[in-house]
């Protein structure tokens, strides 16, 4: 192991312990045996000690290293070392199985979280037109919320049973909200169905397909996790053009009832291929614990976090919206570009988190967070403060809107994929899913509030977004400061500092 800040600090060893906690992702801990078996492994995690000091070894054949006895365990192919530390595979083809499981579970969950914008705006012209911006906006600031407060129950059950009811059970929620949707006609009913199923769905899918690929991957942990959150961003890509074509072709019904049936061919994908490598765990709690606030740069990572989650879902939620109320961009093309952003997205998801293995976790989500600031103000407002009186403006609106579109979508992919490892940067392995509990408790009340406030800040401008742009871009500029904070805190301000 490097002493580059490049990972999870090294946890306290004890000698005596029987098993060592190992975290990996949203909410999840999970246990490395002592016993297990030796193939198919690379990296090395500092933080856990060799629990099995009593145990008989053998010598491994390439490394002459000592390793712990085998037990017939096939998920358990993780072992630890004579120097105590647990080693994942990092690759195999299970473990790209398990990513290729996890990408279809992001086309279903993450992808209707990236579509949100096409049913706001729909829904807000037709079956909830007498009702104001802010008001629609609770529905999607509930789905939000609940996609990622839910993951503080869900990493336990992970951990206890492994991933396969969580995404069965999380299959059934999210394809159950889109077959039903297209019933829905008053408020309620899509509060109900989309706001609260829809948001359970997507938490039961997303947090424990997550949590499987980091059960295979620790020092490419970001690569892998980028390429399985890209399939969000292929949803994301794919069900807005869909929903296009299908409105007018089928209607709303039957439109969200074919998707649904696209929601149950990925899930049964989802569903087969995900497993967990290491053996279920009973008993661990990863509640909140506001204590842990004391460390200066882990408050200033959650306020961060807070901000950017408040200005991440406004333009993925208003850009169709805005685009609509311009005048110069046709309602069609204003579909159209939550597919480009997604598409912007899927490269922005995987490169990244494979620079962030490289160069650091924080220095990469703080360049990304820099790029979402400037575009958003010298691209997005603009466009929303001009006015198409001349076609030549209208021109530079739509220009505008569409480079925008692209970068903002490349840049903002990080903002999910990266947040969880930047958050294991500042505390030992064996504490990881206190803190991501902690600080996602805080941060998805921020994704409640965002939607509904921007809604809000829209119909006070009379129908103009400049001040949603402002908004947005407000969040993002106290985000940005905040991660460099708290980086500083750490490592100070050096740029060269891998971290």
């Amino acid at each position: 192991m490097t002493h580059e800040q490049n990972g999870s600090k090294p946890g306290l060893t004890r000698s005596e312990s029987h098993i060592s906690r190992v975290n990996t992702f949203p909410s999840v801990e999970f246990s490395i045996p002592s016993s297990v078996t030796p193939h198919n492994v690379v990296s090395k995690c500092s933080s856990h000690p060799n629990p099995c000091g009593d145990c008989p070894a053998e010598m491994h054949p390439q490394t002459n290293e000592k390793i712990a006895g085998a037990t017939g365990d096939e998920e358990a192919q993780s072992r630890v070392d004579s120097n105590g530390e647990a080693e994942y595979p990092e690759g195999g083809l299970k473990a790209w199985l398990v990513v290729l499981g996890s990408f279809f579970g992001t086309i279903v969950s993450l992808g209707m979280m990236n579509t949100v914008g096409i049913f706001q705006n729909y829904i807000s012209q037709h079956q909830l037109k007498d009702y104001n911006e802010s008001t629609v906006g609770w529905i999607f600031g509930v789905y939000v919320f609940l996609s990622f407060f839910c993951g503080l129950q869900i990493g336990p059950i992970f951990d206890a049973h492994g991933p396969r009811l969580l995404i069965i059970a999380g299959s059934i929620l999210t394809s159950a909200s889109m077959l039903l949707l297209g019933v829905c006609t008053q408020y309620w009913h899509f509060m109900l169905v989309f706001g609260v199923v829809g948001g359970l769905g997507t938490s039961l899918l997303f947090t424990p397909a997550f949590g499987a690929v980091s059960h295979f991957f620790f020092l490419k942990r970001g690569n892998a996790t980028g390429v399985a959150a890209a399939g969000g961003s292929i949803g994301g890509v794919v069900f807005p053009l869909m929903l296009q074509k299908l409105f007018p072709m089928v209607g709303f019904a039957w439109a969200t009832r074919i998707m649904g049936f696209v929601f149950i061919f990925c899930c049964m994908v989802a569903i087969c291929l995900i497993r967990s490598r290491l053996p279920p765990k009973e008993g661990q709690s990863v509640m909140p614990d506001l204590r842990i606030f004391r460390d200066r740069s882990y408050l200033l990572l959650t306020v961060g976090m807070y901000f950017m989650e408040w200005g991440l879902f406004v333009p993925i939620t208003y850009l169709t919206s805005f685009a609509t109320s311009t005048g110069a961009i046709s309602p069609a093309f204003s579909y159209q570009l939550v597919a480009i952003m997604n598409a912007g997205s899927c490269l922005g998801r995987w490169a990244p988190g494979h620079f962030a293995d490289r160069f650091g976790r924080f220095n990469s989500m703080i360049a990304a967070l820099a790029l979402c600031t400037a575009t958003t103000f010298t691209l997005w407002l603009p466009a929303s403060v001009l006015t198409p009186s001349t076609p030549q403006e209208a021109t530079t609106i739509k220009a505008l809107t569409i480079v925008y579109t692209i970068i903002f979508g490349f840049a903002s992919g990080s903002n999910i994929s990266l947040t969880p490892v930047c958050i294991g940067q500042l505390c030992e392995t064996n504490e990881y899913g206190r803190y991501y509990a902690t600080c996602y408790t805080v941060v998805s009340f921020g994704t409640l509030t965002g939607i509904p406030i921007a809604g809000s800040l829209s119909q006070a401008t009379g129908g103009h977004y400049y001040g949603v742009v402002v908004w947005t871009g407000l969040c993002y500029v106290v985000s940005l400061g905040c991660f460099i904070a708290s980086r500083a805190h750490r490592v100070g301000f050096e740029l060269a500092v891998k971290f």
